[in-house]
């Protein structure tokens, strides 16, 4: 059997990052930066006040520690503000946050240092130059990089984009990727399964996997394992897909007539994997453009955990993203655990943390049967055990990889 990091090795290979796009800021995040975001203008773009209060020159209210300095309010500056205005000697201006500081000022005292009266303030402390002030680029200058190229664009990127005027940027887009379906025992979750027959879970399941680790996701959804059927289907997404994953058909008769439909469009690796659950799988790259392909089992636990292991750090590197795969921790073992020997285990798990050291602890969930979905559904991590392992005590430390976070 192929170890599980060969055939890794191989999907990872196989990525290939979308060609940049340009879309509006509010579309772009979550994706890489494909360019060095320049400022064009200062930010801020002019001296103004960090806090309501009073704009003064700082030399004319340094005695104020000693005894109370009264000036003269000669105006009011509210935020937004077009209006140029000029401060004289011994005076004072009234200026709300973030309104344009007058000509001469140096310094804002807070409203809290003072009586508040808007004709004759009376300030009770000193303020040293640039106190209180936002400076003209003192944030970023022109010319700065605002944005580095292969940034992931979050929320402060975001607003650092619209900062600096920038209503649109280049980033690498989400890879496209299309699931499929393979059984004549599906239906449809809108219709009653009859005698036989249960539910799609696969297409539903492996497109939300998708989603989560970042793709533009199409569920095509059931397709008959039909030799003609499948071939037809796949190619018309291998034109518009980046990854294309296939889940059911990998044994048996029905696996035969899967290999032969891809076969067909390129190269398809049918194999065992050593791990479980999912040690049966296939992946290839068919089409003109050598698009991965991947064919999961059938049971829904064992594809989710394929996807994981496999597909998703390839969607991660298709985005660009520097480290496609999970997290991983030590955990100390809170149940025993058994595991098949000759293959490597990702068992069900639930992290803690032992709130007295810090350590990482983890509880083994449900029963090592690849069917049983629920317990995935209760996990927050996959515990991993080495091919050589097949008994894992209470207490032994393991490799316990993060899933998504619940809030």
């Amino acid at each position: 059997m192929r170890s599980v990091d060969e055939q890794l090795a191989r999907a990872l290979a196989a990525a290939v990052r979308p060609a940049p796009v340009r879309v509006a800021i509010s579309e772009a995040q979550g994706l890489l930066c494909a360019e060095e975001v320049v400022a064009e203008h200062a930010l801020p773009g002019f001296d103004q006040a960090a806090v309501d209060g009073y704009a003064v020159r700082s030399v004319d209210v340094q005695s104020a520690g000693r005894e109370p300095v009264v000036l003269p309010v000669v105006g009011e500056i509210p935020a937004g503000s077009r209006q140029p205005r000029r401060l004289q000697p011994g005076q004072a201006v009234r200026v709300d946050t973030g309104a344009p500081l007058p000509t001469l000022a140096d310094a804002v005292v807070p409203l809290g240092y003072t009586d508040e009266h808007p004709a004759r303030v009376t300030i009770n402390q000193p303020v040293p130059s640039a106190a209180y002030v936002r400076r003209t680029g003192e944030d970023v200058q022109t010319g700065d990089v605002a944005v580095r190229r292969g940034a992931t664009i979050g929320a402060a990127q975001v607003g650092l984009l619209a900062a600096v005027g920038r209503a649109k940027v280049l980033v690498y887009p989400r890879p496209r990727v299309s699931i499929i379906s393979i059984g004549d025992e599906l239906v449809d979750i809108d219709r009653a399964p009859s005698q036989g027959q249960v539910y799609d879970v696969n297409s539903y399941a492996l497109a939300a996997a998708a989603r989560d680790a970042g793709a533009e996701v199409t569920r095509v959804g059931i397709i008959s394992p039909d030799q003609r059927r499948v071939r037809e289907v796949v190619e018309s997404r291998l034109l518009l897909s980046e990854i294309v994953v296939l889940a059911g058909g990998v044994g048996g008769t029905t696996g035969d007539e899967i290999r032969a439909a891809l076969s067909e469009l390129g190269e398809i690796d049918m194999t065992r994997v050593a791990m479980h659950p999912g040690s049966v799988q296939g992946f290839g790259r068919l089409g003109q453009d050598a698009v991965p392909t991947f064919v999961l089992p059938a049971n829904p636990m064992s594809a989710l955990v394929v996807f994981e292991v496999l597909v998703r750090p390839l969607i991660r590197a298709a985005q660009g993203k520097r480290n496609p795969r999970r997290r991983l921790v030590s955990a100390r073992l809170l149940s025993p655990i058994a595991s098949t020997k000759g293959r490597k285990g990702f068992l069900r798990g639930q992290l803690l943390r032992d709130e007295s050291n810090g350590q990482y602890l983890v509880q083994p969930l449900g029963l090592s049967g690849a069917h049983l979905l629920a317990s995935l559904a209760e996990a927050n991590c996959l515990i991993l055990v080495d091919e050589d392992t097949t008994d894992v005590a209470v207490g032994d430390e393991v490799q316990v990889s993060f899933l998504a976070q619940r809030g």
